[in-house]
């Protein structure tokens, strides 16, 4: 691939075309803010300018609803030999394609399982998919050509293709996406207009469920739109768990001893059952879950503290296989949890306290 097209200068499609430039590929700009492709052009993603003939591949960063279109548009400018686009859904604009006609011998889905809760070129980055799922979704009508493209497209930017179908895409992306956007929402609302010494006991565990829950609400207005029977399938089962979650807590109040045995018994489900799905998730570079333990560290607010304690751990030989931070509110502390292998955990706290940090094991 030596030219590319991007049309949609946002958070994906900037993070795209910063990749390519990156890699010496000369990335064409298109949206239909002038504004936003002056911007991405100025952070290096690639040129304003018109491309002198067809482009190797086109890249579609727009949403959902407007991939059909869009494709059609450029396939009658004969902007590129092959296109894909990003979005996070696949079926519909499937559909929409097949609906104008459209050319889905050179054309192939696709969706980077990366994004940020800003969006905008302002918030891209060239490293925005290293390390990330990169969905492919062919058909038969897909060529080898179009299929290669695209996976040239995702080693250029860093990522790791997954080939799927359309409909199973869209059924997953629900399940461990979107349905976690809309949840994530719903338990942030109830922030909304609570008391302020509530809100200041905010820890770890609330701001992690709510992370995702400071995206763009438009565009999660989109997202959602393109996907919303399967969401919608998925919050009922939730809501059915819910109701049973429910009924267990309010049983637990009952005078009644067999009442209350049976509200802890439903309650109990639930969680191990949450337990169950949460050690399913995939663990380091893609493989089972791996327990690992956490020492926890008291750490100052000051420039270079972060770095001298990775670099403590560094000279005893420990990897930290992951880390969180817990700001503490009203004072310029915070809690650094090292998460390293169960072996490491002793060795790691020993040299810690040995250096004068002031830190505990959770074993």
């Amino acid at each position: 691939m030596r030219t590319a097209a991007v049309i949609g200068t946002g958070l994906i499609g900037t993070s795209a075309a910063l990749a390519l430039s990156a890699r010496g590929i000369t990335v064409h700009l298109r949206d239909a803010d002038p504004d936003a492709v002056r911007t991405a052009a100025s952070l290096g993603a690639g040129t304003a300018e018109e491309p002198e003939g067809p482009v190797d591949l086109a890249i579609i960063a727009v949403p959902p609803a407007m991939i059909a279109s869009v494709l059609a548009d450029c396939q009658r400018q004969n902007l590129a030999r092959w296109y894909t686009d990003v979005a996070s859904v696949k079926a519909g604009p499937r559909q929409d394609i097949a609906a104008l006609g459209c050319d889905t011998v050179h054309y192939i889905g696709s969706h980077p399982m990366a994004g940020a809760e800003r969006n905008g070129p302002l918030a891209a980055r060239a490293d925005l998919f290293e390390g990330r799922t990169w969905v492919l979704t062919p058909t038969p009508e897909t060529d080898t050509d179009t299929l290669n493209a695209a996976l040239e497209l995702v080693a250029l930017c860093g990522a790791v293709p997954v080939v799927m179908d359309a409909v199973a895409h869209d059924r997953a992306v629900a399940l461990v996406s979107h349905t976690p956007q809309v949840l994530a929402s719903l338990v942030a609302a109830r922030l909304e207009h609570a008391e302020e010494n509530a809100v200041r006991l905010a820890g770890p565990g609330i701001r992690d469920t709510t992370r995702i829950a400071g995206s763009n609400p438009l565009m999660w207005v989109e997202i959602l739109s393109a996907n919303a029977g399967v969401v919608a399938d998925i919050l009922e089962e939730l809501a059915a768990d819910l109701g049973g979650a429910v009924a267990g807590l309010r049983a637990l109040q009952a005078a009644d001893e067999a009442k209350r045995e049976q509200g802890a018994l439903a309650v109990a489900d639930v969680l191990r059952r949450g337990n169950a799905g949460r050690a399913r998730i995939p663990g380091k570079h893609g493989a089972p879950p791996t327990r690992y333990e956490t020492v926890v560290v008291v750490i100052g607010d000051q420039p270079g503290e972060l770095a001298r304690l990775f670099a403590e751990a560094g000279r005893v030989g420990v990897n930290i296989e992951d880390v969180l931070i817990e700001h503490s509110t009203g004072q310029q502390v915070g809690l650094v949890q090292l998460m390293v292998a169960p072996a490491a955990a002793g060795v790691l706290t020993a040299a810690l306290q040995e250096r004068g940090w002031r830190v505990r094991s959770d074993r």
